[in-house]
């Protein structure tokens, strides 16, 4: 049997839609390096705009924005106060530590994901030769599909000011973020964005995951910020030439995309419920487009098994710490409704 395949490992999976191709095709280019690309410029002039920030630049993945970003903010000696499992820390080598001499100094996550507030008060080293200096902030809003309670981001971000750290958001899912608190607060998402934006000094956003563009991500911040970031990122090797196609498509993804993200919500939300009620699996209720299961019981040991049945059955996933479900663009309730099935099989075997 031909099974119609549906790639559930990440929102990073998805395809241009014809739309978008077709505003890469049209976009006018020019080289960056000097400045000259107008796609380029104008997608690093409406990303800035939309969230509140005077500069902003073009980056081909998130994990250079976030380097370059935190070795904008800290010098070699500096350190900066992270979550255990943030992206910047846990999944991106190291680099602020190997590139930048700059120390993490990773603390733990509460249930919800935020770092509590006296932790990251006793966190910050005294003014010592003893110490490496601390100099900020990092958080990420989505952490893990979910959502940080903004009341809880204008604590964090002002206690880190009232320090004098600097504060980086890695918002690599800033925009399921905002779609997330909007239908909480029935807000509108993009100005739930700059919202969220405006407790930092700089915020790394990804055009790559759902809103669906093939590559990028943004950098931003004040003139000056932007600036040395800029000097890093050639460093880095991030500095691009005739990459306005690229732009053209996250510039797309912001016009067309955003609203696409509370279907993906729904998906999720579809799929937990498809999973709920089966013996030997534990469903976390998802707040965005990530829904993580975990074996349990006699189950515990059969996450590779439950896998490759899944792969026979034409759904790919993703089982690195934990079984994880990603919606997106190219995912609808046909393939979740493929997807639960699949996995309610497995467990009836």
């Amino acid at each position: 049997m031909v099974h119609k395949i549906v790639d559930l490992r990440s929102d990073t999976v998805t395809q241009p839609t014809a739309a978008m191709r077709a505003a890469m095709q049209a976009a006018p280019l020019g080289d960056d390096v000097f400045g000259g690309d107008p796609s380029v410029n104008a997608l690093q002039d409406k990303i800035a705009a939309l969230l509140g920030f005077e500069a902003a630049l073009f980056m081909p993945t998130g994990t250079q924005s976030n380097l370059c970003a935190i070795l904008a903010h800290c010098q070699r000696g500096d350190e900066y106060l992270v979550g255990q499992q943030a992206h910047c820390y846990r999944w991106e080598g190291g680099g602020a530590a190997v590139f930048g001499s700059v120390q993490p100094q990773p603390l733990a996550h509460q249930l919800d994901g935020t770092l509590d507030l006296g932790e990251i008060e006793a966190a910050i080293k005294p003014d010592d030769a003893h110490f490496a200096r601390t100099r900020l902030l990092a958080l990420e809003n989505t952490l893990g599909g979910r959502l940080l309670p903004f009341g809880y981001v204008q604590q964090a971000t002002q206690l880190a000011a009232s320090k004098g750290l600097d504060r980086h958001l890695d918002g690599a899912r800033l925009f399921n973020a905002a779609t997330a608190q909007a239908a909480h607060t029935g807000s509108d998402a993009r100005a739930g964005a700059r919202r969220i934006a405006q407790c930092f000094d700089s915020v790394s956003v990804c055009f790559s995951k759902g809103l669906g563009a093939p590559v990028g991500s943004a950098l931003c911040g004040s003139r000056a910020f932007i600036a040395r970031a800029h000097r890093i990122r050639k460093m880095a090797g991030g500095g691009l030439r005739q990459a306005g196609g690229l732009a053209a498509a996250a510039s797309h993804a912001l016009d067309h995309h955003v609203e696409q993200l509370a279907l993906d919500h729904a998906l999720a939300r579809r799929l937990a419920g498809g999973l709920a009620g089966i013996e030997g699996l534990q469903v976390e209720a998802p707040q965005t487009n990530i829904v993580f299961v975990d074996l349990t019981g006699a189950a515990k040991t059969r996450s590779a098994d439950l896998l490759r049945h899944l792969a026979g059955c034409g759904i790919q996933a993703t089982g690195l710490y934990r079984l994880r479900f990603v919606t997106h663009l190219d995912v609808d309730a046909e393939g979740i409704d493929q997807a639960a099935a699949a996995i309610r099989q497995f467990f009836m075997a």
